[in-house]
């Protein structure tokens, strides 16, 4: 008789009690090896590999070296286990071997692959293999990411053609309230029109919807994959461009990472991270600071006294506690459940460029989950998650030639939210199934201070509160060639108990605004063709929305010298879609190229919309403008003619503009604000054992504008940086990072000032890994 499984609750209180105890004990177990190669279809080694055993006691991995060649260490009994390959356009197909299979040499080919387990996760919302969907997905590895010629999340995330903030300069130095994501050239304010996970959980600031790059410790980040076009038929609001999948590392039995940066502008960064546990309990802390003294980003024909260095200094800590529950069958066909336990702190503080401009931010999130399955045919996950957030912010007035600055307002945001999600997926070949449902409920106040002559001036307090409820389900299809894919949510968003305290006002009691609530369909639907082994066609057409976040609703804001105003009255963005693209791999797996057009439109959205300027200040508005379309190609090639070389190409076309805004007819035919026409990314990378490693990355965007009217213009751009690493055996490794090689700084706001972004510095950096299977 299979043991009863236990519950979530008591699984989650198993961890908590351990975490208490602070104890985890390491089983003495025997380790005996696994070896092997990796090889292309045509015979020859790939190094850098991934090589996964998976079995019932849990998951073991290791890299390939420069011959192919792969060693893994597993507990004995294991039983029977499943052992495969992957790169990023690569992997193999699984092989199921026993403990007797020590002692013989494995081969793993590598074959072309265009969806692997990761993506798919992100494109299906399951955690089982199902039939290809018609979604447009790119990954980034551990090794896309590190070496990658940038710190920040953000900017390593650029390598992607077509990603842009609100403003085009990195979170390494920028306001945090600028740092929305647009994808496809839908554009952003402050809330992003990307929604952005960790672990099925939302990242995405629950009062404001910017994003906190540096939340997750650097060494806590195993990969991200991007999926661009709506994906609010699984995950609901904010997917209107897509959905960025934060991949994190999770325990393993024993490992210890350690670095430390630093260089020009007096930028450091240290981080840490140490694993220890067993076949059932695992534990994970990861921690990093980083600082920067920053630049000047006021352009120097404009700067004056009061401007001056924009610095940063952040620190990040994570800890997750996992159970490992064997759920195998005996034949390889079952697999490991996990329930776990992960808090996050992220504590940051910023100058904004001037003295009186400054902002802080304190944010704890927790999540807590459970992976369940009942073998290859079902699983599903559960998560409960909360966070609760401090965000401080000071505004302040500067005169014609910026030789004086004057403190016009303070604000303080308290974010408190609590959510939970759930879903499950059925194989039932030809046929699957996903099903499943998620509740956010967030609560916010924010209270302001208004500053004249030096003195408090009165208080505007907001209290409100959203809550959003949705299910959803997919339906999936495959035969011979053909793949297909239907799924519905159905979502509803709530504004409730909304009051707002002015003083001096001649209102005694706070103005309450009425509860409203939205109720929202997202379908879509998607077809696969394989037309060949090694290509494919895929096509689909959706729908998405977004809801206006608090911040979007009640807040003011300002970056520089550029004010926006709150609007009680916004309405939910509603987007409709479609794309069709193909894909192609070559049988050696040396040419990956993947293309597709899209077509998106978007009614209601929000905009700031220019209410007046001066030569020295802007204000503008929240708005539902009447309609926006983005259309456009993405393209994207990987080309590796050697082993110790290969090359990224991406590219996006994004013909954006307002198409009709009935209280300002002007604007029709406008570009959509931050959004280029053309933008282009590049990478070469060379790889040489015993040498090193070389990545030259190169990007260059288009000009856009900085304002609906298209007024104030952010000239184009190409930028140039390098990486270079050396490993010193297995445990040590150096680093170089040279960041913008040609000193050319790009344009990143006009607000009205003319702000740019950093010019050329260097960094330099060491880094120390141990984990218990190299050190064998």
């Amino acid at each position: 008789m299979k043991p009863r499984a236990q519950s979530l609750p008591a699984r989650l209180a198993c961890i908590a009690g351990l975490s208490l105890l602070g104890s985890i004990s390491v089983a003495a177990a025997q380790t005996p090896h696994l070896a092997g190669h990796v090889r292309d279809a045509s015979g020859h080694p790939v190094q850098g590999a991934t090589v996964f055993l998976e079995g019932p006691r849990g998951e073991v991995t290791a890299v390939s070296d420069a011959d192919g060649r792969f060693q893994l260490d597993y507990p004995t009994a294991s039983g029977a286990m499943t052992l495969r390959a992957a790169t990023r356009s690569m992997e193999s197909d699984a092989v199921q071997i026993s403990a007797q299979a020590s002692a013989n040499q494995i081969d793993l080919v590598l074959h072309p692959s265009v969806v692997n387990q990761q993506i798919t996760v992100t494109a299906t919302r399951s955690s089982i293999d199902l039939p290809a969907t018609a979604n447009t997905i790119y990954a980034l590895g551990a090794r896309d990411l590190s070496d990658y010629p940038a710190v920040a999340m953000d900017d390593k995330l650029r390598q992607q053609a077509g990603f842009e903030l609100f403003r085009r300069s990195s979170s390494r130095v920028q306001n945090p309230t600028s740092q929305g994501i647009s994808l496809r050239g839908l554009g952003s304010t402050a809330a992003s029109r990307t929604l952005v996970l960790e672990d099925n959980v939302p990242m995405n600031d629950p009062f404001g919807g910017w994003i906190h790059w540096d939340e997750i410790p650097t060494e806590a980040v195993e990969a991200v994959t991007i999926a661009t076009g709506g994906g609010s038929d699984l995950y609901g609001s904010s997917a209107l461009g897509g959905v960025i999948d934060v991949i994190p590392e999770h325990p393993t039995s024993a490992r210890v990472d350690a670095s430390t940066l630093g260089g020009g502008q007096d930028t450091s960064s240290i981080g840490v991270r140490g694993d220890i546990g067993n076949a059932q309990w695992r534990q994970l802390l990861a921690a990093d600071s980083f600082r920067t003294a920053g630049y000047i980003s006021t352009a120097p024909s404009v700067a004056g006294p009061v401007d001056m260095p924009a610095d940063v200094h952040d620190q990040a800590g994570r800890s997750e506690t996992d159970r490992v529950f064997g759920n195998g069958n005996g034949d390889g066909s079952g697999s490991s459940d996990r329930a776990f336990l992960i808090g996050n702190m992220l504590n940051e503080a910023r100058v904004n460029g001037t003295p009186l401009q400054t902002n802080t931010t304190r944010l704890w999130r927790y999540i807590g989950g459970d992976n369940w399955s009942a073998g290859p045919k079902a699983s599903g996950r559960v998560r409960l998650f909360g966070s609760d957030e401090g965000y401080r912010q000071s505004f302040s007035s500067i005169n014609a030639a910026r030789t004086t600055e004057t403190l016009t307002r303070l604000q303080r945001v308290r974010t408190q939210e609590e959510g939970a999600s759930s879903d499950a997926s059925f194989s039932l070949s030809p046929l699957a199934l996903v099903i499943g449902g998620d509740a956010r409920d967030i609560r916010a106040t924010d209270n302001e201070t208004p500053i004249s002559a030096g003195a408090p001036s009165g208080v505007a307090d907001t209290s409100a509160r959203q809550r959003f409820v949705g299910g959803f389900g997919e339906a999936l299809a495959s035969r011979h060639a053909w793949s297909a894919a239907l799924s519905l949510r159905l979502d509803s968003v709530s504004n409730l108990d909304t009051q707002t305290i002015t003083q001096p006002s001649s209102l005694p009691q706070p103005v309450v605004t009425p509860n409203r609530s939205e109720f929202i369909a997202s379908p879509r639907f998607g077809i696969v063709c394989q037309i060949a082994s090694n290509a494919t066609l895929h096509a689909s057409v959706f729908r998405a929305f977004r809801s206006p976040t608090m911040n979007e609703l009640y807040r003011t804001g300002q970056v520089g010298q550029e004010t926006t105003q709150a609007n009680a009255q916004l309405e939910s963005e509603r987007a409709t879609g479609w794309e069709i693209g193909a894909t192609y791999a070559s049988p050696s797996g040396s040419v990956a190229l993947a293309g597709t057009y899209f077509w998106t439109g978007i009614n209601r959205p929000v905009s700031a919309v220019l209410i007046s300027s001066t030569a020295t200040s802007i204000l503008d508005k929240r708005e539902n403008l009447g309609q926006i379309l983005s259309q456009g190609a993405e393209l994207h090639l990987d080309v590796r003619p050697h082993k110790a070389i290969s090359a990224t190409l991406g590219y996006q076309y994004a013909h954006a503009v307002v198409t009709r805004f009935s209280a300002q007819p002007s604007l029709v035919g406008n570009w959509i604000p931050e959004v280029p026409r053309q933008s282009f990314t590049a990478q070469l990378r060379a790889e040489r054992p015993h040498i090193g490693d070389v990545t030259l990355a190169a990007r260059a965007s288009g000009h856009a504008f900085d304002d609906s009217a298209n007024t104030f213009v952010l000239s184009s751009f190409f930028a140039l940086d390098l990486f270079a690493r050396h490993d010193f055996g297995q445990r040590w490794t150096t680093s170089v990072i040279l960041d913008n090689l040609l000193n050319q700084r790009p344009d990143v706001a006009r607000t009205p000032i003319l702000t740019l972004g950093s010019p050329f510095f260097a960094q330099a950096g060491i880094a120390f890994h141990w984990n218990r299977t190299a050190a064998h």
